[in-house]
């Protein structure tokens, strides 16, 4: 299943210039992450609740075309890669224009982590069920964990 998020541009999320900051379309990301999760049940809350959230080791965009002010987007998001108990994962977004346009890529490289423990683990199997509705890329890979 693809995961879809459309939302109105907001006034604050662009800069003197007229474009969109560089870090507002990393916040549509993240709340399409967000969203996504809770669309299966897993509110903020009931993260809370299994004591896990997630973490980022790295987010990485690319740009292609402008976003204007005003503009409805959506925020395509796909399973690029997880390892194979789903410890850490790889979400691809695409963010598109009211027109279709593709106009960014944000991947993020991410884990679990026991929130009271502070040490990544192994997510509950509703997290691996949500990782295997979600649409992966062609480039889908299996993230090896290295076990010392």
């Amino acid at each position: 299943m693809s995961f879809k998020f459309s939302s109105p541009t907001r006034w604050a999320d662009f800069d003197p210039n007229n474009h969109m900051r560089h870090t507002a379309y990393n916040d549509y990301a993240a709340e399409s992450r967000v969203r996504l999760f809770h669309a299966y049940g897993l509110s903020l809350k009931e993260f809370n609740r299994l004591g896990i959230g997630p973490i980022l080791f790295k987010e990485e965009t690319n740009f292609y075309r402008e976003i204007n002010l005003g503009d409805d987007i959506t925020v395509e998001v796909l399973l690029k890669g997880a390892s194979q108990y789903g410890e850490r994962f790889k979400f691809i977004h695409k963010l598109y224009r009211k027109d279709g346009i593709l106009s960014a890529e944000i991947e993020v490289y991410a884990a679990w982590m026991d929130l009271s423990k502070r040490k990544l683990t192994t997510p509950p199997d509703i997290i691996l069920e949500v990782f295997e509705k979600l649409t992966k890329t062609d480039d889908f890979e299996v993230i090896p964990i290295n076990k010392k």
